[in-house]
């Protein structure tokens, strides 16, 4: 079945029109105005007028088999479904553990990628999680990325958090290091996906690689860069400088209350700022637990990470006067770059059909098409 998109408003994420699109064998195979389609082809019509047809989102990091633990085994968070995703906007995303790494695994993590593949959504991994000694799948992080397909690099690695494993320098060179070789061995990103806390160091064991490796510093991509006021700060740096900046978009107003800005907010400072915008992303933490701790480390309060978050953070973000390209760019073609999935994140012909229709009255989404079929 190919599908013919009529007279929407196309954003690549750049604005390009109002134009016709056509999909065939999931990838979009052609785009204009006027297309004569012969009588006997099996072709959909879909009525575009009144939309914006934009990229799928591509988030960084879902918790797809759920996080948390912190206060004990009553406080796990639950699995998130596919259809979750799909319906919040999110075409394609990269799974990772956090901080329980024993009850859970990077293995039963590839599963769940491989069960969201067969629904429909462009699910990635990274082996790891929080703590060193890596734990994966093959035995080391190198094997992961070169056998696994769905491996794209190493994360969710915590650091600047006390429930980290307090890495050193060396042990996080020898990491980044690693896992750079394999992407490049593998044709893959090799991304270090890196999780910062609340402690005071914030980013400085990543300015330490930056300064003192040779590791290109765009295979560094912290998250969670919005939690507090001394990280954002040097977030802002770290942007300027030509590092990925990753905003959480997941939050609660009693973190907001402790510091913590909201993505939307955050992106409109950044950019105000001067960091560049192709730079900056969204990531929800869907399904991770989103824990409050008081000044001697104990779990104050449990709550989830929800995934419908990322798309609206981008919503808000354009009613804080972000022009509609850029906030696309932040959920779609720019974490696209970051992990080297060149076919997403992008309207154009070759590209792959993960696409959303929206009202453009309201910005809510209407349609979602995954891998050239209508999900949602």
């Amino acid at each position: 079945m190919l599908t013919l998109i009529k007279g929407a408003e196309i954003f690549s994420p750049a604005y390009l029109g109002q134009q016709d699109l056509l999909v065939a064998d999931g990838r979009i195979a052609w785009m204009g105005k006027g297309m004569s389609v012969p009588a006997d082809w099996p072709l959909m019509h879909v009525d575009g007028r009144g939309h914006y047809l934009v990229p799928g989102m591509v988030d960084p990091l879902a918790h797809i088999t759920g996080g948390g633990g912190e206060g004990g085994f009553a406080f796990r968070t639950p699995e998130l479904a596919a259809s979750e995703a799909l319906k919040a906007g999110v075409t394609t995303l990269v799974a990772a553990l956090g901080t329980d790494s024993l009850t859970r695994s990077p293995a039963q993590v590839l599963g769940k990628v491989r069960e969201f593949r067969a629904a429909g959504v462009n699910a990635f991994m990274y082996t790891g999680s929080y703590h060193l000694p890596v734990k994966s799948i093959t035995g080391t992080v190198e094997s992961d990325i070169i056998l696994i397909p769905e491996v794209l690099g190493v994360g969710e690695v915590a650091i600047s958090d006390h429930r980290s494993s307090a890495p050193t320098h060396d042990e996080l060179a020898r990491l980044v290091s690693e896992a750079r070789v394999a992407g490049l061995l593998a044709g893959k990103s090799g991304v270090s996906f890196f999780h910062l806390g609340d402690g005071q160091g914030a980013l400085a064991p990543l300015r330490a690689l930056r300064d003192k490796t040779d590791i290109p510093l765009r295979q560094l991509y912290p998250t969670h860069c919005n939690r507090n006021p001394w990280l954002f700060a040097e977030a802002i740096e770290w942007g300027k400088a030509g590092g990925w900046v990753a905003l959480t978009t997941a939050s609660f107003p009693d973190l907001v209350e402790d510091g913590e800005r909201l993505a939307a907010d955050a992106l409109v400072e950044l950019l105000a700022a001067n960091v560049p915008a192709d730079g900056i992303s969204f990531s929800s933490d869907a399904n991770t637990s989103l824990p409050r701790f008081d000044g001697e480390g104990r779990l104050i309060e449990m709550r989830c990470g929800q995934i419908a978050s990322l798309w609206q953070e981008c919503v808000r973000a354009c009613q804080l006067g972000v022009p509609l390209e850029v906030a696309l760019a932040v959920v779609s073609a720019n974490p696209a770059q970051a992990l080297g999935l060149g076919s997403k994140g992008r309207i154009g012909v070759g590209q792959d059909a993960d696409l959303l229709l929206i009202k453009s009255s309201s910005l809510a989404i209407a349609r979602v098409m995954s891998g050239g079929q209508w999900r949602s």
